[in-house]
C-alpha cells in the first residue's frame, strides 16, 4: 500500500499548490460508463480500490470510499493501509459524502473536481449542497497533474454490427429519434453514452472490458448526425458505412467545439443524466436546454422480435456451454486442482467454442464458500480458494454473443448441505419464482414488484442489500436501463420487450452465498376489462440444484413452476448436446417428486 500513499501524497500536494481543500474522485468517465477504459481508472489508481461502483473523497487530512453492499468486504481488503475510510453506503450510521466534507471544511474553502467526470445533474447537485454550506465547487483536473503515466485511449477499429442481428438500420434509428426530438421541442441533441451511441449506429468495439462498445460522442440534429472519433478507429469499410447510414464522423475532441458553435436560438436535448457537465459548460450559456432521459436510452431498452430471437438463441447456446461446464466440474472435483479462477476459466473455454461467441459480459463471479457472500467477489491469485466436495458453489457469470447478452448465477452443492443452507437456498428460490410467475397492470414500475422477490426471505427476518433486476442491453452492456426492479423508487414503468433480471439472494458473511438469476423478458399476458396486463417470459436456460431444495418448503404452484421450467430447460438444450449430455441433463431436470419418493 505504500504506492496508493506516495499517490495521495503527491495529490494532497497538489491539492495545496491550487488552494483546493478537498476533492471527490469517482470511477467513471466522461461517458457515465460503468466498465471503463484504463485511461480513466482514476479512482483505482488513486485507492486500489476497482469495484464498478464508489466514489473517494479527500480532504487534507483524512478520506473515505462512498460504496454500495456489493463492495463492502472487497472495499475493506482492497483500501486497508491507504489512510482511507470506507464508507458503507445504505447504512443508516453513514454520513453523507458532501455532509462529511464540508464537516471538516470552512466556509469560502474550496472543492474541487474534474466536471468531465460528473453529470450535469450530480454536478449541480454538489454545487448546491456545497454553496448551502459557504464552500465553492470548483472544477480542476488535479489528477492530470499527478498521474502522469496514465495509459493511452484505446484506438482499436470499430465494427458494424449487423442489422441481421439488430433488425434495424441506423438511418431508421435515427429517424425515430428525429421524431423523439420534435416531441420534445428540440432542435438537437448531444449524446455521451457509449451503448446510447453503439446502438444507435449499429457499431461495436472493444475499448473497454466486457461491453462492445466505441469511445464516441454525437450530435444528432435534423438535417445532421455527427460521430465524434478518433479517426485511427476508422477502415476505408466503416468510412463507407458512416457515409451510407448519413454519419459524418469528426475528431473525438472537436465536440466541445461543435457545442460552441450551436446557433443561436436552437434549444438542445441533454440527459443531464449521463451528459458530463464539462460538455455542458461548452453549450453556449443563453442555449435553451431540455434536460430529460436520453431518447436513445429508452428505444434501445425495449427489444425488437430480431434482438428477442437472438437474445433466445443466445440463451440455448449459453445453456450448452453451462450444461458442458457443470458435467466438467463434477468429473473433476476431487482432483483438488479446481480453483475459482480455472474454473472461471474452463467456463470461458466452454463458451467460446459455441458460434458468435465474443466474450464475457462481466468477469465471471466464482464464489466458493465464505467467498460467496461476497456479492461481486472476484478472485485473484492470492484470495483463489481451492474447490473440494463440501459447501456450496456460487457461479454468475454471462457471454456476450452476436445474438445477443446472457447472464445467469446458479447456487450448486458441492457436498451435502446443511438444513440452514437448503432452507436458506429454497427461500431464495420461492421468491425468484413469485417474481417470474408475475402477472401486472401495464403501467407497473420495477419497484412495486421487488416485494415479491423478498418476501419468503423478510418473513423470516431475512433480506438482500442489492437490487432484484437490472435491464439487460442486446450484444451491449448487461447493466442497462432505464427499467430495473428494485426497493428504491424508479420512475420508469415495465413495458413489453424489454429484458430483466431475476436474481433475489441471500448472504452470510464469512459462511457463504446464495444467489439465483435467470434473465427475464416483459410480454403481453392479457386483457380485461381493467386493462391490460403484462408477466414475464424466462429467457434463462440451464437447471436449478435440486440438492439445495427443501422440499417442505415448496407449494404445488412452486414446484409446477420448478417442473415446467425444467422441462423446458431440457427441450430446449438437449437437441444440441450429446448422448451422455442429455442424460446428465435429464438427471438434473428430473420432476420435484422424485426428491420425496
Amino acid at each position: 500500500m505504500t504506492q496508493i500513499t506516495q499517490r495521495i501524497a503527491q495529490l494532497r500536494q497538489a491539492m495545496k499548490n491550487a488552494g483546493v481543500s478537498a476533492c471527490i474522485i469517482p470511477g467513471t468517465d466522461p461517458h457515465a460508463s460503468e466498465y471503463i477504459a484504463d485511461y480513466w481508472k482514476e479512482r483505482e489508481w488513486i485507492s486500489g480500490f476497482d469495484g464498478s461502483a464508489g466514489t473517494v473523497a479527500l480532504t487534507l487530512e483524512k478520506g473515505g470510499l462512498w460504496t454500495d453492499s456489493r463492495y463492502f468486504l472487497q472495499g475493506k481488503e482492497q483500501i486497508e493501509g491507504s489512510g482511507i475510510d470506507l464508507m458503507k453506503q445504505g447504512l443508516p450510521e453513514t454520513p453523507d459524502m458532501i455532509a462529511w466534507i464540508c464537516s471538516g471544511l470552512k466556509a469560502g474553502e474550496r472543492v474541487g473536481v474534474n466536471a468531465q467526470m460528473f453529470s450535469v445533474n450530480s454536478y449541480a447537485a454538489m454545487k448546491n449542497e456545497l454553496t448551502a454550506n459557504g464552500i465553492q465547487l470548483i472544477s480542476i483536473d488535479l489528477m492530470a497533474e499527478v498521474w502522469t503515466d496514465r495509459p493511452a485511449l484505446p484506438l482499436k477499429p470499430f465494427f458494424v454490427f449487423d442489422t441481421k442481428y439488430c433488425g434495424q438500420s441506423a438511418s431508421e434509428k435515427l429517424t425515430a429519434l428525429r421524431a423523439e426530438l420534435a416531441k420534445a421541442n428540440a432542435d438537437l441533441m448531444v449524446l455521451s453514452a457509449l451503448d446510447d451511441i453503439a446502438w444507435l449506429y449499429n457499431i461495436r468495439g472493444n475499448d473497454v472490458d466486457y461491453n462492445p462498445v466505441v469511445i464516441a460522442y454525437s450530435f444528432v440534429s435534423k438535417d445532421n448526425a455527427l460521430l465524434f472519433i478518433e479517426n485511427e478507429k476508422i477502415t476505408p469499410e466503416t468510412k463507407q458505412y458512416l457515409d451510407s447510414q448519413g454519419v459524418t464522423a469528426a475528431p473525438y475532441l472537436d465536440i466541445d467545439t461543435a457545442l460552441k458553435a450551436i446557433p443561436h436560438g436552437k434549444s438542445v436535448l441533454i440527459d443531464g443524466a449521463k451528459l458530463n457537465q464539462s460538455l455542458n459548460e461548452a453549450i453556449p450559456l443563453n442555449t435553451p436546454r431540455r434536460n430529460q432521459m436520453s431518447p436513445v436510452f429508452k428505444l434501445k431498452s425495449i427489444k425488437n422480435e430480431t434482438e428477442v430471437a437472438g437474445i433466445r438463441w443466445a440463451m440455448v447456446k449459453d445453456g450448452v456451454a453451462l450444461t458442458r461446464f457443470f458435467r466438467w466440474l463434477e468429473t473433476n472435483l476431487n482432483s483438488g486442482k479446481l480453483t475459482e479462477i480455472s474454473i472461471a476459466e474452463k467456463l470461458y473455454e466452454f463458451r467460446s467454442k459455441q458460434e458468435n461467441f465474443v466474450g464475457e459480459s462481466f468477469g465471471t463471479i466464482a464464489g466458493y464458500k465464505d467467498h460467496g457472500a461476497i456479492v461481486h467477489y472476484r478472485a485473484t491469485e492470492n484470495s483463489a480458494a481451492t474447490l473440494s466436495p463440501e459447501g456450496i458453489l456460487l457461479l454468475d457469470s454471462g457471454g456476450q454473443y452476436l445474438d445477443g447478452t446472457t447472464d445467469i448465477t446458479r447456487t450448486i452443492a458441492l457436498g451435502e448441505p446443511t438444513r440452514e443452507q437448503k432452507s436458506d437456498f429454497t427461500l431464495v428460490l420461492k421468491g425468484h419464482i413469485a417474481l417470474a410467475k408475475a402477472i401486472f397492470p401495464s403501467g407497473t414500475r420495477g419497484s412495486q414488484l421487488d416485494i415479491l422477490a423478498r418476501k419468503a426471505l423478510w418473513d423470516m427476518g431475512l433480506n438482500y442489500g442489492h437490487g432484484t433486476g437490472h435491464g439487460v442491453g442486446h450484444f451491449l452492456n448487461v447493466h442497462e436501463g432505464p427499467q430495473n426492479i428494485r426497493m428504491d423508487e424508479n420512475p420508469a414503468v415495465l413495458q413489453p420487450g424489454m429484458i430483466i433480471s431475476n436474481e433475489p439472494g441471500m448472504y452470510r458473511t464469512s459462511e457463504y452465498g446464495i444467489r439465483t438469476e435467470n434473465l427475464i423478458h416483459v410480454v403481453p399476458a392479457v386483457n380485461t376489462e381493467f386493462g391490460n396486463f403484462l408477466e414475464f417470459e424466462t429467457l434463462t436456460l440451464f437447471p436449478i440444484d435440486r440438492n439445495l431444495m427443501e422440499i417442505m418448503l415448496i407449494n404445488e404452484e412452486e414446484s409446477e413452476w420448478i417442473d415446467n421450467y425444467h422441462r423446458k430447460v431440457f427441450e430446449s438444450l438437449a437437441p444440441h448436446l450429446t448422448i451422455e449430455e442429455q442424460d446428465w441433463l435429464k438427471e438434473k431436470c428430473k420432476p420435484i417428486y422424485d426428491l420425496v419418493f
